[in-house]
């Protein structure tokens, strides 16, 4: 485990302790989980964001989309236990008519 000097200004460090002393924690534990919760958080949007980047991407190249009804009833099926086909790929006319003018 590495150390880390932090400095907070004394009005944030005040509320880091009022917080901990009401969770029945340390502030230093206060601090390390809430880094660590943050981070995941981070992460998780930068990964959010890559996957949709390339999803945009494929759809740039294609022009092949789920509509959202057909993925909420896919969805709500299987949130109902059922195993329903996933739903079919459609193909944006829009995008079909610009690929045939190059």
């Amino acid at each position: 485990m590495s150390t880390t000097t932090l400095r907070l200004p004394d009005e944030v460090k005040a509320r880091i302790d009022r917080l901990a002393a009401a969770q029945g924690i340390s502030a230093h534990s206060l601090m390390v989980d809430t880094l660590a919760e943050s981070t995941a958080a981070m992460e998780r949007r930068v990964e959010f964001e890559a996957e949709a980047a390339q999803r945009w991407a494929e759809y740039r190249r294609d022009g092949e989309y789920v509509a959202m009804e057909d993925l909420r009833t896919y969805v709500l099926a299987r949130a109902r236990g059922e195993d329903p086909p996933r739903p079919r790929l459609r193909k944006d006319p829009a995008f079909a008519r610009t690929k045939r003018r190059r």
